[in-house]
C-alpha cells in the first residue's frame, strides 16, 4: 500500500483511537495501533510505520513507551481493516 492510502486510513481511525487489523503479503495479519513518535513524518515519507501489537496495548496505554512499537513497511501491507 502507498503511504498516502495508509495515512488517509489511520487519520480516520486516530480520531477514534482504535487498533486496526493489518494484512500483509508475506506474513500473518496482526491487530495493532499506529503510533506517532518524534520521527513520524520522516518515517511516513519512507512508508514506514510504528505499530504497537494488541498484546502490548495495555502497557502502551500506561507508559506510552515507543519501545513497545515495531517498525513495519507499508509496502508489505495489502489491506487495513
Amino acid at each position: 500500500m502507498t503511504a498516502e492510502l495508509i495515512e488517509k486510513y489511520i487519520e480516520t481511525k486516530k480520531a477514534i483511537g482504535e487498533p486496526v487489523s493489518i494484512f500483509f503479503k508475506q506474513r500473518n495479519s496482526i491487530n495493532g495501533l499506529f503510533v506517532q513518535g518524534n520521527d513520524y513524518e520522516s518515517l511516513k515519507a519512507k512508508n514506514f510505520w510504528r505499530i504497537v501489537h494488541e498484546s502490548k496495548l495495555a502497557e502502551w496505554n500506561k507508559t506510552k513507551d515507543i519501545g513497545l512499537a515495531k517498525l513495519f513497511s507499508g509496502t508489505d501491507f495489502t489491506r487495513l481493516k
